[in-house]
């Protein structure tokens, strides 16, 4: 029997998993992308499922969190030179507070706006940008408890696609990817900011936020850079070991993943990773790793991820390859038993995010960048959809194509989703599907605008 494994976060974060109603940071309660709550649609309704609110945003890149009743979610106001972090009522999509700072994109590609997801933890929320301001903010009214530069405290040099990666909480530390030169992972004091350990310098940050697993009988931080993969000991920092993982562009993006006995990361252009953990210290070896270039249907082995976290599942690890194709890979040989363009379409970097539900089935939500939400089934045998409906316009460009590339939050029984227009909020609730229910965004102004 394997290593039973969670991603141990917070004690505050373990206590919202019980909750099971929020979205607390990037990928959920317990930082694994896998939605718990019960009472959940089985088909989605013709037409889509009924939009609670809609609210006017500006443009980003990072998901909402949900907590508190609240929705957190950052954007940019280019012509005011500013990045924001707005609160919103969870029930009405009321605007109820902004912060706003100044923040000047250089040298950054695809500058809409910021990328990390807010992390929401005893009372605060925790917001990266784009250039590597990281703030602590009060959750009652958006004041300003803390601030950090990257590059001015950490001496960070910000990579071409801008600070990526969410910030975590653990016990009283704030772990982040920073970057920096005298150590690329450090741990704050979550109340005051202060440094507790800083470790891996002369690092290129890559984009990829850590987690932390129970693996080995050991609480481990793992923390993906653009060079190595490291497990550390989160109180301390210290090294359990590295392994060497060059990523062409810096492209450590996806959230590594763990079944307990295996940890898997994927990057565009190299492809995976599998490493076989050990059972009775904080040890790792490699096993595989997938070669091919180019992404393409055609071949046997392997997956090249850009955006998409892939998650394991009874032996198999499923996941978006880079120019689309949804893969489903043996965990144990890196060999393809199948691949299929039907949820996501075949462009470079299509996307589709991946949202198990509930754990331990065949069920999965899929949000593609096309502003659908799919329901399929994901077994060994193969892709099967259940239902499909569009629920938000994709707003931004890529590759010149409309795209949406945020992640949405699964809280409260619905669904949160932004574009670079709009944050909306769709019911998911089994009980609450009428389809003759009225939008009411579409009959009254908007909230919050």
């Amino acid at each position: 029997m394997g290593v039973r494994i969670r991603v141990a976060i917070s004690l505050s974060f373990v206590s919202l998993a019980g909750r099971a109603d929020d979205w607390p940071q990037w990928r959920g309660p317990m930082r694994d992308g896998v939605w718990r709550e019960t009472g959940i649609v089985e088909r989605l309704p013709e037409g889509g499922p009924r939009v609670l609110w809609r609210t006017p945003i500006g443009p980003g890149y990072a998901g909402p969190a949900v907590a508190e009743a609240k929705v957190f979610v950052t954007d940019r106001r280019k012509a005011e030179g500013v990045e924001r972090v707005l609160c919103l009522d969870a029930a009405t999509g009321k605007i109820l507070w902004t912060h706003a700072y100044p923040c000047t994109y250089r040298g950054v590609s695809y500058d809409c706006g910021p990328r990390a997801t807010p992390t929401v933890s005893g009372g605060k929320v925790y917001s990266v940008g784009t250039m590597g301001h990281l703030r602590c903010l009060a959750v009652e009214d958006g004041r300003l408890v803390w601030e950090k530069d990257y590059v001015r405290d950490c001496a960070t040099r910000i990579p071409v696609w801008g600070v990526a990666s969410a910030p975590l909480v653990d016990g009283k530390r704030l772990i982040a990817n920073a970057g920096g030169k005298d150590g690329a992972i450090v741990a704050l004091d979550k109340e005051t900011g202060d440094l507790i350990w800083r470790v891996l310098p002369d690092q290129e940050m890559g984009y990829a936020p850590p987690v932390i697993i129970e693996a080995g009988g050991t609480r481990q931080l793992i923390a993906w850079l653009a060079e190595e993969v490291a497990s550390l000991d989160p109180e301390t920092g210290r090294v359990h070991w590295t392994q060497a993982f060059h990523c062409e562009q810096g492209l450590s993006v996806v959230t590594p993943i763990s079944d307990g006995e295996r940890l898997f990361v994927a990057t565009p252009w190299k492809g995976a990773l599998l490493m076989r953990l050990a059972k009775d210290r904080p040890a790792a070896e490699a096993v595989w790793m997938g070669e091919s270039e180019d992404g393409s249907i055609e071949g046997e082995k392997g997956i090249h991820c850009l955006m998409s976290t892939p998650f394991f599942r009874d032996g198999s690890i499923y996941g978006v390859c880079h120019y689309g194709a949804l893969r489903c890979l043996d965990a144990d040989t890196g060999k393809w038993r199948w691949s299929t363009y039907e949820p996501t379409g075949r462009a470079r970097w299509s996307n589709a995010f991946l949202i198990p539900h509930p754990p331990g089935g065949d069920r999965v939500f899929l949000a593609n960048e096309h502003g659908d939400l799919i329901i399929a089934s994901l077994t060994p045998a193969g892709y099967r959809e259940v239902s499909r409906a569009r629920l938000i316009e994709p707003a931004g460009e890529a590759g010149g194509r409309p795209i949406v590339w945020s992640h949405p939050a699964f809280a409260r029984r619905s669904i949160f989703a932004r574009n670079d227009r709009e944050i909306l909020c769709a019911s998911l609730a089994a009980d609450d599907q009428d389809p003759a229910a009225p939008d009411p965004s579409r009959s009254s102004r908007p909230s919050g605008g």
